[in-house]
C-alpha cells in the first residue's frame, strides 16, 4: 500500500475539521476502456446476448458519459482542490501518459481526467499494479472459452470465487488509496467499474456523493442516485 499519509484535519474559524468530499461515480467501461480485454469481451458477450443486446450496450455507455460530463460542468470545482481517482490507472511514474494515450483512442472517461487536469485539477495513480495484472491475466482466463471448456464446475467456480476476491483486494487499495491522499479540504472524483464498491474501507470522515447511484457492487445490489428511486 501507499506509504504516503494524509495530514490531520484542517479546521475552520470555528474549530470544526473541514471536511474531505469523495464524488462517486459507478461506470460501465466502454470497449476502449477495457484495453487488451475491449475485444473478448465484446465477443463473449454478443455470443450470450446477441448483437442487438450489445448494441444497446454501446447506446448505454454513451448516454452514460454525456451525463457525467453534464454532472461535473454543472458541480463548478475548484480544480486546485479536486484529485481525480480513475478504474484501472496504476502508481507509476507515467499516469498522465496513460490518460493522455487513452484519451487518443476514443476514452471519453480518460477525456474528463484530462480536461479536468488542464484546469488544474490532479490526476492520481489509483491502483496497485500487481493486482491490476492478476485479474488482467485471471480476466483472459475467464474470457477463453477454451479454457474454460476444460475445468469442471468445481474449477470454474474456483476461479470465479478468486475474481471476486481479487475485486476486493483492489477495493480496499483503492479506498486507502484515497484515505491517504486525499486532504482535508479536497475533493475527489471516482470513476470506477459498477461491481467496485470502496466505501467499506474508507474512513469515517470522508464525505460521500453518489451523483450517478450508489454502485452495484460483487453482490450486484444498488441504489438508484437521488431523485431517480421509483416512486
Amino acid at each position: 500500500m501507499s506509504d504516503q499519509t494524509h495530514p490531520l484535519p484542517e479546521t475552520g474559524h470555528t474549530g470544526l475539521a473541514v471536511p474531505r468530499t469523495l464524488i462517486y461515480c459507478p461506470v460501465i467501461h466502454s470497449v476502449v476502456d477495457l484495453g487488451a480485454l475491449g475485444k473478448p469481451v465484446q465477443s463473449a458477450t454478443r455470443t450470450a446476448l446477441g448483437a442487438e443486446a450489445w448494441r444497446r450496450r454501446v447506446h448505454t455507455v454513451d448516454q452514460m458519459w454525456t451525463e457525467i460530463e453534464r454532472l461535473i460542468d454543472a458541480m463548478h470545482l475548484h480544480p486546485e482542490r479536486t484529485r481525480l481517482y480513475q478504474d484501472g490507472l496504476p502508481i507509476c511514474e507515467h499516469e498522465l501518459d496513460i490518460v493522455k494515450e487513452m484519451t487518443y483512442k476514443g476514452s471519453r472517461n480518460h477525456r474528463i481526467l484530462l480536461r479536468l487536469h488542464t484546469k488544474g485539477a490532479t490526476i492520481m495513480g489509483t491502483e496497485s499494479a500487481p493486482l491490476l495484472l492478476q485479474e488482467y491475466n485471471l480476466a483472459k482466463r475467464l474470457l477463453a472459452p477454451e479454457q474454460m471448456e476444460e475445468l469442471d464446475g468445481d474449477g470454474r467456480d474456483a476461479l470465479q470465487m478468486h475474481a471476486r476476491m481479487l475485486l476486493k483486494a483492489r477495493d480496499r487499495f483503492i479506498a486507502e488509496r484515497i484515505n491517504a491522499t486525499l486532504a482535508a479540504g479536497e475533493v475527489g472524483i471516482l470513476f470506477l467499474g459498477m461491481l467496485h464498491d470502496v466505501t467499506p474501507w474508507l474512513d469515517p470522515d470522508i464525505q460521500v456523493a453518489y451523483p450517478l447511484g450508489t454502485p452495484v457492487g460483487a453482490d450486484g445490489v444498488g441504489a438508484p442516485a437521488e431523485g431517480d428511486a421509483d416512486p
